[in-house]
This record gives structure tokens, C-alpha cells and sequence, in this order.
């Protein structure tokens, strides 16, 4: 099993709009891709003078099944991201293996 990992530190100040669009939008367009079998989104407990930091986990059964989700549906989700909250966060990716 492979946890496709996003960490987002999101500006206070569009925080609520993205986290409500994030559950209702982007993460059900996600998963609708048919590459996942689960997901979480955990608020980062740090403290930050600037913006808010989450985590989305999403759970795959393989690595090839995410590099598929990578190339045939990642830049355009990831494009919908940057166009709608430009200038407004940051994100990295990181896999993890369960082990």
C-alpha cells in the first residue's frame, strides 16, 4: 500500500474556502479517478505565524497505479488547484510505503 502525501500550508485568510472546497470539490474529483481506495485530510498540529498546514493522505494499492494517476490526471487537478488559489499556498508531495 502507498499513501500519496500532500502537505499545503494554505493562507488564513482563504483557509475555511479552500478546506470546504478541498472536501467537497477537489478530493471527490480525486478520487473519482478510480486510483484510490481511501483518503484523510489531518490539520498539521504546529504552530505557524503564517497560514495553516494539512495533510492529504491519499491511500493506493500500488506504486504503479499512482504513477498512472500521475500522468494521466494529476497536472490537470493540480492546475485546478493553482488556478483557483494562486499566490495563496504552498504544497509538496511525498509517497510513503505502509508497512
Amino acid at each position: 500500500m502507498i499513501i500519496y502525501n500532500v502537505t499545503v500550508n494554505i493562507e488564513n485568510d482563504v483557509r475555511e474556502e479552500w478546506l470546504t472546497w478541498m472536501k467537497s470539490k477537489h478530493i471527490p474529483d480525486v478520487i473519482s479517478t478510480g486510483y484510490f481506495i481511501d483518503h484523510k485530510i489531518c490539520k498539521v498540529l504546529v504552530d505557524e505565524e503564517q497560514g495553516t498546514t494539512y495533510s492529504i493522505q491519499y491511500s493506493c494499492e500500488s506504486h504503479e497505479k499512482l504513477q498512472e494517476y500521475q500522468k494521466l490526471h494529476a497536472p490537470r487537478l493540480q492546475k485546478e488547484v493553482a488556478d483557483k488559489y494562486a499566490n495563496k499556498f504552498v504544497a509538496f508531495r511525498t509517497l510513503l510505503e505502509v508497512i
